[in-house]
């Protein structure tokens, strides 16, 4: 599962940084389920508060960035919380995996994995519960990225100083995403974070700095705001980590 998750997000990293797919406009009439379930009712919903706000395409984009990521939120927090009991969990993990140690012959792995299995049902703890919040949020976020390069709407406004469908001719926003971009990673970054989504998270400001100088400002705009959220987030949920992993000691050293 964890080269899985690590696969999906190389590609969609892949896919962020060419803006691939970006050239056709996104309508009502535009075909496949993609782009008919997922895009357009994002893109629907950012010419709908543009128009609620006036016309203001970029108010559209930061409003909608921080709506959707709010409505995402509550994934997050499970997503911590079974990272939290499977933390509490791996001491007892670790002496099973030492038990079965040098241990190859398929009858004692599949033991092996009878007891894993136990312990978790015993814990009440879904392995895979940690992934799944991770699946869920692609495709949302995904998607909305996909609107705001393919809304034509968009692409014929301004916001401030830049034109949302031309690159920052200031180089500014690419600079701030790709700064929000390395303060978010060093907000987020864990102790135990495996090293190769350490690389792509120490990198990831690079890539987001070249794309930014000539993919669409309303793209960089969008990754600025969704950075400071995300910043933001990751502050909130450290906090609330360690206060479940207080609230675990404490309930640990009751039961003892």
């Amino acid at each position: 599962m964890k080269k899985f998750i690590m696969a999906v997000l190389m590609v969609v990293l892949m896919a962020v940084m060419t803006g691939c797919s970006m050239s056709e406009p996104i309508t009502s009439d535009t075909q496949g389920v993609w782009n008919h379930y997922f895009i357009y009712p994002m893109s629907l919903l950012l010419t709908s508060v543009a128009d609620f706000s006036g016309g203001n395409y970029g108010l559209s984009i930061i409003v909608v960035t921080i709506l959707i990521r709010l409505l995402i939120f509550p994934l997050v927090m499970k997503q911590q919380k079974s990272t939290v009991a499977m933390q509490k969990l791996r001491p007892e993990m670790t002496a099973l995996q030492e038990k079965y140690k040098g241990k190859k012959d398929q009858a004692e792995q599949q033991n092996m994995q009878k007891e894993m299995m136990e312990l978790y049902r015993s814990h009440n703890i879904n392995p895979v519960a940690g992934c799944l919040p991770v699946l869920i949020q692609m495709p949302i976020i995904m998607a909305f990225y996909y609107a705001i390069g393919r809304t034509t709407e968009i692409a014929e406004h301004s916001f401030l100083w830049f034109s949302l469908g031309q690159s920052d001719p200031y180089f500014i926003l690419p600079v701030v995403a790709a700064i929000t971009t390395f303060i978010q990673t060093r907000v987020t970054l864990t102790p135990d974070i495996q090293p190769q989504m350490k690389m792509v998270m120490n990198i990831m400001p690079v890539f987001i700095l070249i794309a930014g100088l000539t993919l669409p400002s309303a793209l960089a705009l969008y990754w600025v705001i969704g950075n400071l959220f995300g910043i933001g987030q990751g502050l909130f949920l450290k906090k609330r980590m360690k206060n479940l992993n207080d609230s675990a000691s404490e309930a640990s050293m009751a039961t003892n």
